[in-house]
């Protein structure tokens, strides 16, 4: 409400925080922050929130930022009735930016359950950073991260070490980066593959030694870790630690699916990226979509597999893992032709058709997919 867009990235994030605060309440289902999103700036019918996400309360208000000061506007609404239980107004200067969100969060869980004790909210927030440029450095770095495009990503990393060099405890930092770089390995948007898996790593674990309780840094090292090779049953521990401490973190029940994917457990999977789903149905579909598709190819459901993977690849037009699924599942029904023409697509967004997918633990899963991909590639690869 600034009436600057440049702010909107600001507003963004302190909605994020307040989602984050309220998802540590062990007995709170909190949807997550993308999915809340897409009503954002909108009249919406409580009610129809409340049946379409399955939800009880409805937290809804404003974010404005003018000069040194910050206003937060909030009003819980029963979705049942519709009736407003409690509304406030918390007004503070910028560099208590922190402490404003927590007075949000413990105000909203004190109203849906009067016997709560502050201390309890406040003992399940660890604060990431008390540095604000270092907290701005990371928002605008997120945004990027979410485009999925090779400059954004690469920017996201600039901001990203900043943020570290001026806060070098700062986990959510290093965590997000070692994330941007497995985007960049895996799509093959860098030429020099090893370097990105070994600095993804070295700053996944720095990640780890900054961070221990906080589950979306632990959830994001270990889909690092799984994904560049680390051992997969250490980085399945990881992500179980970071669910036990929020079960309502849905990037977590998706960073567990893939994890169960590479370690073979095509079925589990399916049944994590669905959980992920659940809580935030608006924003991981094309994410979620594609593990699903792929889980149902290494259970050789092909015929299910390809069109949960087309129907993907209609929202991720950018991503190289969606063309090879797809090319390889194409190859293993015998369209090849269609197989072809997907692996023609793979070629416009990289150079590299045929990864090295040892990420991929079973050994037969993994020659099914890469049998299939090379059919489809040709002698061309």
């Amino acid at each position: 409400m600034s009436g600057d867009p440049e702010q909107e990235y600001f507003a963004d994030g302190m909605v994020e925080e307040i989602i984050t605060a309220l998802s540590r309440i062990r007995w709170l289902f909190v949807i997550a922050r993308n999915s809340s999103f897409t009503y954002k700036g909108q009249a919406i019918d409580v009610k129809q929130v409340g049946r379409e996400w399955g939800v009880r309360y409805v937290l809804e208000g404003s974010v404005r930022k003018g000069g040194i000061r910050v206003r937060i506007t909030a009003q819980l609404i029963d979705a049942e009735s519709g009736s407003h239980l409690w509304a406030d107004r918390f007004d503070g200067p910028v560099e208590d930016v922190f402490e404003l969100q927590d007075r949000v969060a413990n105000s909203v869980a004190g109203v849906i359950e009067p016997t709560l004790q502050a201390a309890e909210v406040r003992r399940s927030v660890e604060r990431p950073t008390n540095d604000l440029t270092a907290y701005d450095l990371y928002l605008r770095a997120f945004q990027y991260s979410r485009s999925w495009q090779r400059d954004d990503i690469i920017r996201a990393l600039g901001l990203l070490e900043q943020a570290i060099a001026r806060d070098p405890q700062y986990g959510s930092a290093p965590a997000l980066a070692a994330y941007c770089h497995v985007m960049l390995w895996i799509n093959g948007w860098t030429v020099d593959l090893e370097t990105s898996q070994r600095e993804g790593i070295e700053l996944a674990r720095r990640a780890i030694r900054a961070v221990s309780s906080d589950p979306c840094a632990l959830g994001m090292a270990a889909y690092v870790f799984g994904n560049l090779g680390e051992d997969i049953d250490a980085a399945i521990a990881l992500v179980d630690r970071a669910l036990e401490m929020n079960p309502s973190y849905a990037g977590g029940w998706y960073y567990s699916g893939w994890l169960r994917l590479w370690a073979g457990q095509s079925e589990n999977a399916i049944s994590h990226f669905a959980s992920s789903s659940r809580l935030s149905p608006y924003e991981m579909p094309p994410r979620v979509l594609l593990g699903i598709g792929i889980g149902q190819f290494f259970a050789r459901r092909f015929d299910e597999a390809r069109a949960t993977l087309l129907r993907s690849l209609q929202e991720f037009p950018a991503w190289a893992p969606n063309y090879r699924f797809l090319a390889a599942c194409c190859a293993q029904m015998g369209r090849l032709e269609e197989a072809r023409q997907v692996i023609g697509r793979l070629r416009s967004i990289t150079s590299v058709i045929v990864p090295i997918a040892a990420h991929w633990r079973d050994p037969q899963q993994r020659e099914l997919y890469l049998s299939g991909l090379r059919v489809a590639a040709g002698d061309a690869t």
